[in-house]
């Protein structure tokens, strides 16, 4: 009998906490297993508390006690312990970054296999970090046998990684379209409109600064004939909430909340344009475009110097606008508000796309393949 990979899956944290690379790792977690490896999870604990072991789905998953966070890392000392206990047996350590213990675990625990980095985006917001964590990011960075990027984008818009370009590999994010295809449908959003006949416009995510909400309200201003659903929440909800009713859009944009994983499935198979206006490339990838292109919707994005336009192509699959321009995201929805045929024409290359490129299935092989070679 073959021998199965040892692999230790290495993040900030796991499930049940909400966030797009924790659904990818608990996603890598979940499903290596498949293909040959017995993979091992180590994460930290949200907020203040001791180690703890469990095993979800059939993951083992050691979640390390934690002082708390501090410019969006967790304080953890046994972190430490535990990385040099559990990749000692390992054939291979999948670090996901940006995760600055997991590079200082990495040095100090003196570990000789194989490391493999998913550099999931540069750090952005907390430039003072930068300043005592570039050393240990370029030790990671010089030590990986392989650096795995969702797109080409990905080592583009990146401040390091371009140096590291011979050691760089595409593996996009994937989805499994049957799982969304499969959905009960329902007039989801239709049901809510004001204007029966209105173009179905929607937005998902957290309602934070690099999404570009702002700049969404602002361009819709100026749209004619749609309404606008806005599901999720966050620190700029309120603000938002206002600015819509102190410039008369209360009937015309809807906000939504936090939908349950099938409303959401159903928002998106019920609207007409999906729109991510991101601003910042804090917004590396966008695994929301997948959700709302294999529901064959065409999607309005930002030319980020990251992986975002990578994912849903200009002419393609939808329109890519400037960031932070109201007046390029206005007509770039007015555009397709009022060509029902172009909608359709890129709403069909874009299920195509997701199922060609992003199947979820494919993209687990290809990093089994990776840890594993």
């Amino acid at each position: 009998m073959e021998k199965r990979v040892e692999i230790l899956e290495v993040n900030k944290a796991y499930f049940p906490h909400v966030g797009g690379i924790e659904s990818l790792v608990r996603q890598y977690s979940e499903e290596l297993g498949e293909y040959g490896a017995d993979v091992r999870t180590l994460v930290c604990r949200d907020g203040r508390g001791r180690t703890v072991h469990e095993r979800l789905n059939g993951v083992e998953v050691t979640r390390a006690g934690s002082l708390g966070t501090y410019f969006s890392c967790p304080l953890s000392f046994s972190f430490f312990r535990q990385f040099r206990k559990m990749s000692k047996n390992a054939d291979a350590v999948h670090i996901n970054v940006p995760f600055p213990l997991a590079d200082a675990a990495l040095m100090l625990s003196g570990y000789k296999g194989k490391v493999v980095v998913s550099w999931h985006s540069d750090i952005v917001k907390q430039k003072k970090l930068m300043f005592f964590y570039r050393p240990f990011m370029m030790y990671l960075l010089k030590r990986a046998d392989l650096i795995l990027v969702a797109t080409e984008g990905h080592i583009e818009g990146s401040d390091v990684l371009p140096q590291f370009r011979e050691k760089c590999r595409v593996l996009p994010y994937g989805i499994e379209p049957d799982k969304y295809l499969s959905i009960e449908r329902r007039p989801f959003l239709t049901e809510k409109l004001n204007n029966k006949d209105a173009v179905k416009v929607f937005f998902t995510g957290r309602l934070v600064y690099y999404k570009g909400i702002d700049v969404l309200l602002r361009a819709f201003r100026m749209t004619k004939g749609c309404e606008l659903f806005i599901a999720g929440t966050g620190k700029l909800e309120e603000s938002m909430k206002e600015y819509a009713e102190n410039h008369g859009m209360s009937g015309k944009v809807h906000f939504l909340g936090f939908l349950p994983d099938d409303e959401l499935k159903q928002a998106y198979a019920d609207c007409d344009i999906f729109v991510l206006p991101s601003v910042a490339k804090s917004e590396a990838f966008g695994i929301v475009q997948l959700e709302a292109m294999i529901y064959g919707k065409p999607v309005i994005n930002t030319k980020l110097p990251s992986g975002v336009p990578y994912v849903s192509v200009h002419g393609e699959t939808g329109l890519s606008v400037p960031p932070s321009s109201p007046m390029a995201l206005a007509v770039a929805i007015n555009k397709l508000a009022e060509d029902k045929e172009l909608r359709e024409k890129l709403g069909r290359n874009a299920a195509y796309r997701v199922k060609k490129y992003f199947n979820e299935k494919d993209v687990i092989k290809s990093l089994f393949e990776a840890l594993s070679e």
